[in-house]
């Protein structure tokens, strides 16, 4: 099976988990999923987020999936149990669609990683 190929069942796996698990089976889109992380990753799941905090969640997840490629380091959490990453290495400038197979990939690490999907 080609790299692509095994990328894209497991991304169809992650969306289809999720989904069933966060939207009664409606499907998911790339941005809720990286919301979703952006929650998990704060760690406090049961509260509602203003605005502002769900720009801040999508900015957690983005930097959580891509640290493992260098582009950001964990620094610290604030006061408030926010984590805050640095920049280690500028994103390259992707096109759309490449921007969107970066994070996929990212996504399906993740959940690798976290035994989430196989």
């Amino acid at each position: 099976m080609s790299r692509d190929e095994q990328l894209k069942q497991r991304w169809e796996k992650v969306v289809e988990k999720l989904s069933i698990q966060f939207a009664d089976g409606d499907t998911l889109d790339l941005d809720a999923i990286i919301y979703l992380i952006g929650v998990q990753e704060l760690g406090q799941l049961h509260r509602e987020y203003k605005k502002d905090d769900k720009i801040s969640l999508i900015h957690i997840a983005i930097c959580r999936l891509l640290e493992p490629y260098g582009y950001y380091e964990f620094d610290y959490f604030d006061d408030q149990g926010w984590p805050h990453y640095k920049t280690t290495e500028e994103l390259p400038h992707l096109k759309a669609g490449e921007q969107s197979v970066l994070m996929k990939e990212a996504i399906v690490n993740y959940f690798l990683e976290s035994k989430f999907i196989e």
